[in-house]
């Protein structure tokens, strides 16, 4: 069975954004669950500097079709003008069988063509 799963890497300013995108995602369905790594070192180019910083990572796991969906959800309750957000496939092949079904059965099931021509 291909059920198109996917981890999504976000990063954020400290925990309790963390939290907040964690709780928010996994309540409307756009993710199964989140994990959160607290105090991790990044250093990146903005504004045309070198900045470091500590941040926090968010690893969200959900389907392809609720992708944009959690993104777009992402970016309205995020801090950052521009928040990392990024999609990587999950292999369906590998892993525990039973956890991969269960990921798939507690997010937003895909949209049916019907409902695709109503929302656009």
């Amino acid at each position: 069975m291909f059920r198109n799963l996917r981890f999504i890497y976000i990063t954020t300013k400290n925990r309790s954004e963390a939290e907040k995108i964690a709780r928010t995602l996994v309540e409307e369905k756009l993710a199964a669950c989140a994990n959160i790594i607290d105090n991790m070192s990044s250093v990146y180019r903005w504004e045309g500097n070198v900045v470091s910083d500590n941040e926090c990572v968010l690893i969200a796991k959900t389907t392809y079709s609720n992708v944009l969906a959690l993104t777009k959800r992402v970016k309205e309750i995020h801090s950052y003008e521009v928040p990392c957000v990024i999609s990587l496939k999950i292999s369906e092949q590998e892993g525990n069988p039973e956890y991969l079904n269960w990921l798939v059965n507690s997010v937003k099931p895909p949209l049916s063509p019907e409902e695709k021509l109503k929302n656009s």
